[in-house]
């Protein structure tokens, strides 16, 4: 599936690392998001709410289908992370933000079937896509 399919059709944005802080990354990426109709599950150790909506301390919580499980954590974190939502989720695709690699991860996810993107921007993904609808 191409990334540019797989934004038009999934409705379910599960953000590790979304911080609360409107001068971060990941504040203005899901703001964007919402902005285009996706629903976001924000993933963060404190708070009871960001922008909007309910935050979930850690994955154990999430008890709704995601399509996309959107990491904003440091790349060493990401393999831990990946088996995490393997061994309770089936998303469309694990996508690491920009800046963010991790070999392992990816092979974990693509040996289960999962789709993978990292070091890529979802917003600028989104708005690429945007352009070519025009």
């Amino acid at each position: 599936m191409q990334i540019q399919e797989l934004l038009k059709i999934s409705k379910n944005i599960a953000i590790i690392g979304l911080s609360p802080l409107p001068s971060k990354p990941s504040f203005q990426v899901a703001s964007y998001l919402q902005t285009k109709g996706y629903k976001i599950f924000p993933i963060y150790p404190r708070g009871e709410e960001i922008l909007g909506e309910k935050v979930y301390k850690d994955l154990d919580e999430l008890q709704e289908e995601m399509d996309i499980f959107l990491i904003f954590r440091n790349g060493e974190k990401c393999y831990t992370i990946t088996q995490e939502i393997l061994s309770s989720f089936k998303p469309k695709v694990i996508w690491l933000q920009l800046g963010i690699c991790n070999q392992e991860a990816k092979a974990l996810a693509v040996q289960k079937g999962v789709m993978f993107v990292q070091d890529c921007c979802i917003k600028i993904e989104r708005e690429k896509y945007e352009c070519k609808k025009v």
